[in-house]
């Protein structure tokens, strides 16, 4: 089992997030952006990548290709991060996802849809034919020919190859987190009572 604090029955972080001196001003000011958009601190998955600075950065030109300067539409984007967020069990990408998906249009019913699945009611045939792709895919690391025609009836050639490559990176980068025990990240936004209070 991991290791864990006491006070807070967490796995303790196996690489703890860096200083602005640990990571370097680029990742400490594209992480405070990050934040900022998130509603959060600096995230956490920044602030430890960012302690391999060459490697952190191939990783976000990587990254950013797929989300969000990929073709398939953002919202559809967000469903599929979520979806192999929920099949690896990663609470810290899940829920990083879920604050970004808020701003792509993913409503809360639909976020709990993703927890079901594919063929939860309420999918459009493309979501479901993208959504059962990425099943196939984390699942079995293949997907069968009858998914892939139906996938193809909604998606180009070149959307289809970005889709597998963003699942398959999420995939990844699940298991990264996982592995380095990587805590979630702090709100910054009060709640409505919160906010009432602080304006009387």
């Amino acid at each position: 089992m991991p290791h864990t604090d006491s006070s807070s029955d967490r796995p303790v972080p196996r690489v703890a997030p860096g200083s602005r001196r640990d990571v370097g001003w680029f990742t400490w000011a594209f992480s405070w952006a990050s934040g900022r958009v998130a509603g959060t601190d600096r995230p956490n998955i920044f602030l430890t990548l960012g302690r391999h600075p060459k490697l952190f950065r191939g990783w976000l030109r990587f990254a950013g290709r797929l989300m969000p300067g990929g073709t398939l539409p953002r919202r559809e984007t967000e469903l599929v991060i979520l979806r192999v967020a929920h099949l690896c069990d990663n609470a810290y990408e899940f829920d990083h996802h879920v604050r970004l998906g808020a701003k792509a249009g993913v409503r809360p019913a639909e976020v709990e849809r993703v927890r079901e699945g594919p063929e939860a009611d309420g999918w459009s045939d493309r979501e479901r034919a993208i959504l059962r792709t990425v099943d196939e895919q984390v699942t079995t690391g293949d997907v069968t020919d009858e998914t892939w025609r139906d996938l193809r009836g909604h998606l180009s050639e070149r959307t289809t190859i970005e889709l597998l490559f963003l699942a398959g990176h999420y995939q990844m980068l699940a298991g990264v987190l996982t592995t380095l025990r990587v805590q979630p990240d702090r709100s910054t936004r009060r709640s409505v009572g919160e906010e009432r209070s602080r304006r009387r």
